[in-house]
């Protein structure tokens, strides 16, 4: 459940008839809350969108979806030596074979993961995309956070129900959602979630249930653990061949290659542009370059003497070690396949750190390779602005310079893999003190939805 503290960026107090809102949320919040000791700041505000930014994150679903299934495509291509073969390599790097095979498995040519979120940095200049999460956390909260605030904005981005309906239109019948330990944080909020499926259906449609000790039913599966965790797993192999065979369906698919954060990268690659240029309209590949950081993948490969790494001048990773702190605006993390991959754990911001723990995350990124890619990207700052908490330790509304994490969950609806529609069903806005470089959920976030303002 959400944490109340004062924090030290504060302002004026915000008029106390806010306080009302303060009190729904917190009468509303779910017996044992929802998350596994997870804590956050509530506010009685929902962060207002303009209408155009609004109408651009709608598109921008269609987008992604695009982009996924031309990154789907891109991959079997490679396999098959119709593009290079270096990019399956990249990405299959580290992986068991089974997994590979899966992945690969004829039946599921055309299978993508039916949730797409991307964490969005709300800079100055627009949105900056540092990652696609096909598994992501906060379904539940978002949900939840968008029904309680429809009580008193109408304008909530999704309606107050729109992630269930989202939910519901990839899995129309219902679902076994099975959760691992190493996501244990994030089932109560699924638990919640499932209830308010099962009071939308009428009937049990949906369940809650152990990864670790699944029982395969002849019903859908929402995958809610990591493929890295798959040997912790032991219905895993039974589940994908279930998938494999027909026989259940199963979202996000078995491919791990498209939960690898490097395809910001391999979008970026020169010798890809071709192939990009056959799947994706020159518009989209466009927009989608406003979008995604430019990005490189670590692979301490010998660069000839007469070239040098694309916009950094230089001929060698370990180079990098000896830029000036003005010219580290850059992020370093773990493309995929860890326990590192997620919950920004692997990042490491260039600029913010001392010379010698920069020299030493790029040296752990070159002897990483090939077995554990990292991608590096430019660093995109966030705006600042300020935005109302509520301070439980005083009880007023007080104001806090935040940066923001803006988060949109998109349903992929349809039977037909090549016209999924892509419904945005809600936005999550994570809002961090300013002084925060990284911007993720932490103790001092404010966490609230987004409406159209």
């Amino acid at each position: 459940m959400p944490r109340h503290r004062m924090s030290h960026n504060t302002k004026g107090i915000i008029p106390t008839s806010a306080k009302g809102r303060i009190n729904a949320l917190c009468e509303a919040l779910p017996e044992g809350g929802l998350f596994a000791d997870k804590k956050w700041l509530l506010s009685p505000q929902p962060l207002a969108l303009p209408q155009r930014v609004v109408a651009q994150l709608e598109r921008l679903g269609h987008q992604l979806t695009v982009f996924q299934s031309a990154a789907n495509t891109l991959y079997r291509q490679s396999v098959k030596g119709k593009a290079p073969g270096w990019l399956a390599n990249y990405l299959d790097a580290g992986k068991p074979d089974s997994l590979v095979n899966y992945g690969r498995n004829p039946a599921l040519r055309e299978a993508v993961p039916r949730i797409i979120r991307p964490d969005l940095i709300w800079g100055e200049d627009g949105f900056s995309i540092t990652e696609l999460d096909s598994i992501p956390g906060g379904i539940g909260l978002t949900a939840w956070l968008n029904q309680t605030f429809a009580t008193f904005e109408p304008t909530v981005i999704g309606g107050g129900n729109g992630m269930a309906k989202g939910f519901r239109s990839i899995l129309p019948d219902g679902a076994d959602i099975v959760i691992s330990r190493e996501s244990a944080d994030y089932r109560p909020e699924m638990e919640w979630f499932s209830r308010q499926l099962n009071n939308m259906c009428g009937d049990d449609s949906f369940e809650v249930c152990d990864a670790e000790n699944y029982t395969l039913r002849k019903r859908s599966v929402y995958r809610f653990f990591e493929l890295f965790d798959c040997g912790n797993i032991p219905p895993a192999n039974e589940l994908f061949q279930a998938a494999a065979s027909g026989q259940i369906e199963l979202t996000p698919p078995c491919k791990p290659y498209l939960e690898e954060k490097m395809w910001s990268a391999l979008f970026w690659s020169r010798p890809l542009r071709e192939f990009w240029g056959a799947q994706l309209r020159e518009n989209l590949r466009q927009r989608l370059a406003d979008y995604f950081p430019f990005s490189w993948i670590i692979d301490p490969s010998p660069v000839p003497h007469h070239a040098e790494l694309p916009r950094l001048g230089i001929t060698d990773w370990r180079q990098l070690g000896k830029f000036s702190q003005k010219e580290r605006s850059l992020v370093l993390k773990v493309s995929g396949f860890s326990e590192l991959a997620w919950g920004s754990r692997s990042v490491k911001i260039g600029e913010d750190m001392p010379g010698d723990q920069w020299q030493a995350a790029i040296e752990t990124a070159i002897g990483d390779f090939p077995q554990q890619p990292w991608i590096m990207q430019e660093f995109k700052r966030a705006r600042v602005f300020n935005h109302p908490f509520w301070d439980e330790s005083t009880g007023e509304i007080r104001e806090m310079a935040v940066r923001a994490l803006i988060r949109p969950y998109y349903f992929l609806a349809g039977t037909n893999p090549a016209k999924l529609e892509a419904r945005l069903s809600g936005i999550l806005a994570t809002l961090v003190p300013s002084d925060k470089k990284i911007i993720h959920g932490m103790r001092d976030s404010i966490l609230v939805p987004c409406v159209a303002g």
